[in-house]
């Protein structure tokens, strides 16, 4: 028998195989090689028989790449195309750790008719979302705009032709003993950690612009409902969150909770921040079926994300752990109560060969150390805490 050739699309054409029939007069035996699309081999056997591979990317240019994602999400969506497709901020899914604003996590996000770009700290720690509007009391504009590139805005119900007022009878409106009648203006206010830190002001709904995470990115204007601060206190007025706060809380005035309600996306979304203190959100993103996962300790009477933790190791030295912690993106550093801080601290130190500087009520904190001569960082071990069916969090 001769010689056969066969090309069989696979995965929307991701990749290619080729089935070769059996050489000779031998036994006949079947082999498959698999190619993929953008490789050279196929690239070769195009060229071959239509002339040049018109659009075909150059490998390890940045088409190449955005190519290969091309196809990634295609076949994702196709393994997901009984949810809708993430979606994230219209002005990118792109987050940023600012040092200069409380060393928060920021995005940007826009709002309103015609819109108005406000630069929000992301925070899994509350639940509102609120941004600076029609200000009694709001960090200054001037000094703030000195310690970002960024221009901070002001939202006014007054200038946003989609502007809509909340009622007190709203299901949303969580302080209708403050109110004065059903169709009032409902008001919120929102404590937090940080010491005499708050917003309030009135409750509003308006247009959140954002996009699909899929090959068409289309605009999605999706109706919430966030606070119109009027006056901000404490931290807000200062170094945290002066152009407003995005809750990602579990409660039902969260923006995560409204998209998934209102049918945008999956009751989900994921969030990482790198090491550089670059990262991402996404809103809908259930994840990969390989990834590893930890189950929430919910409160119903507060839903918040705590998970248990089951272990602690720092460098070597690890130890059993049978304690709760809150994942809060809207602080900035790390705290365990006792005797978890004990043990770490304990082992940290044990491992430190740097000099610890002498303890000082002006410093936070209760273990500093000198550097060595020629080095621009101590020299410590690795901190990992192990959450309940096995997940490893390390270098906190």
């Amino acid at each position: 028998m001769a010689s056969a050739l066969l090309l069989l699309p696979v995965l929307s054409a991701a990749f290619l195989i080729v089935a070769l029939g059996p050489r000779g007069g031998g036994a006949s035996t079947l082999r498959l090689d698999i190619h993929h699309r953008f490789s050279a081999t196929v690239r070769r056997w195009v060229e071959s028989r239509s002339g040049a591979a018109v659009g075909w990317p150059e490998r390890g240019t940045v088409e190449y790449y955005e190519a290969l994602a091309s196809h990634d999400r295609a076949i994702r969506g196709r393994a997901l195309s009984d949810a809708p497709p993430p979606i994230t901020f219209s002005e990118g899914n792109a987050t940023l750790r600012i040092s200069s604003l409380g060393f928060l996590h920021y995005a940007m996000v826009s709002v309103g008719t015609p819109s108005v770009t406000f630069l929000v700290a992301l925070d899994t720690g509350s639940d509102l979302f609120w941004v600076p509007c029609d200000c009694l009391s709001c960090a200054p504009s001037a000094s703030m705009n000195q310690r970002t590139d960024f221009e901070f805005s002001m939202y006014s119900p007054n200038m946003s032709l989609t502007s809509q007022k909340v009622p007190c009878n709203n299901n949303l409106c969580e302080l209708q003993s403050e109110c004065s009648g059903a169709t009032s203006l409902c008001p919120y206010k929102v404590a937090y950690v940080s010491a005499d830190t708050s917003s309030s002001g009135t409750l509003v709904e308006d247009i959140l612009y954002l996009m699909t995470e899929d090959a068409r990115s289309e605009v999605v204007e999706a109706r919430i409902v966030f606070g119109c601060g009027q006056v901000q206190t404490g931290s807000f007025l200062d170094v945290a969150a002066p152009n407003g706060l995005f809750g990602l809380g579990m409660e039902k005035i969260s923006v995560p909770s409204i998209l998934a309600n209102s049918g945008f996306t999956s009751d989900s979304f994921s969030i990482c921040f790198g090491r550089d203190g670059i990262g991402r959100i996404s809103f809908g993103d259930r994840g990969s079926s390989d990834q590893k996962e930890t189950p929430f300790s919910v409160n119903k009477v507060h839903p918040t994300y705590n998970i248990s933790i089951v272990g602690i190791s720092v460098g070597s030295t690890a130890t059993k752990a049978d304690f709760s912690a809150l994942v809060d993106t809207g602080t900035s550093f790390t705290y365990f109560a006792d005797p978890a801080y004990t043990q770490i601290s304990g082992a940290f130190h044990a491992q430190v060969q740097d000099k610890r500087y002498v303890p000082d009520s002006r410093i936070p904190f209760e273990y500093c150390y000198y550097m060595r001569y020629g080095s621009d960082k101590v020299m410590s071990s690795s901190l990992g805490i192990s959450s309940l069916c096995s997940a490893l969090y390390t270098n906190l």
